[in-house]
């Protein structure tokens, strides 16, 4: 199976060239637009699998751009360009492009690239999944210590007393444990 690709190449006569470079190595070219804001609308209409940015050095509004896609509708993005700037390639890096290289974009390297790009995107979700689960996890951990403090108070129990009657309350009502101390700490609020 093929991968899906969004070309974005702001010059015409190299945009003709690189797309049959990117069939030619096995890639379906979606599209091909000029501008950022054209990027942005063909990947929410398109959806490609990856994004290709072949430019002489990215400006500041295709940096916003693949700032918004990676907010929005992540996927990996590879960006060729001339540009050895330190400072633009971590302000590329940091809205969101999975591979920078420089010195252009070649057919013979089109593909371990994008299959590197691919790999590292993969590997960042991942993180990001992770991080969001542990966000999660210590948010309801907070919330349910909050809670066992409220019962502790109430009933002037220890905390594995509290800690019970929250389990109990919890399987009583069919209901996860970190619900039952949401409502809990929201009636606490309420009230208090």
């Amino acid at each position: 199976m093929s991968l899906s690709v969004l070309l974005v190449d702001d010059d015409p006569e190299r945009a003709a060239i690189v797309e049959p470079a990117l069939r030619a190595a096995g890639y379906e070219v979606v599209t091909v637009v000029d501008t950022a804001t054209e990027m942005l609308a063909q990947v929410r209409a398109r959806r490609p699998d990856v994004i290709i940015i072949d430019r002489d050095s990215p400006d500041r509004d295709t940096l916003e751009h693949v700032c918004m896609i990676t907010r929005d509708d992540p996927r990996p993005i590879v960006m060729f360009t001339q540009d050895q700037d330190r400072t633009l390639m971590r302000a590329a890096l940091e809205a969101g492009v999975s591979a920078y290289v420089v010195d252009g974009l070649s057919v013979e390297r089109v593909r371990p690239i994008v299959e590197v790009a691919l790999a590292r995107f993969e590997q960042w979700q991942a993180l990001r999944r992770e991080l969001d689960q542990a966000q999660t996890n210590l948010a309801e951990r907070k919330l349910i210590e909050r809670a066992k403090g409220i019962i502790m108070k109430q009933r002037g129990c220890t905390e594995n007393e509290a800690y019970r009657a929250l389990r109990k309350m919890a399987m009583d009502r069919g209901k996860r444990l970190v619900n039952v101390a949401e409502t809990l700490v929201a009636a606490e609020d309420l009230l208090g």
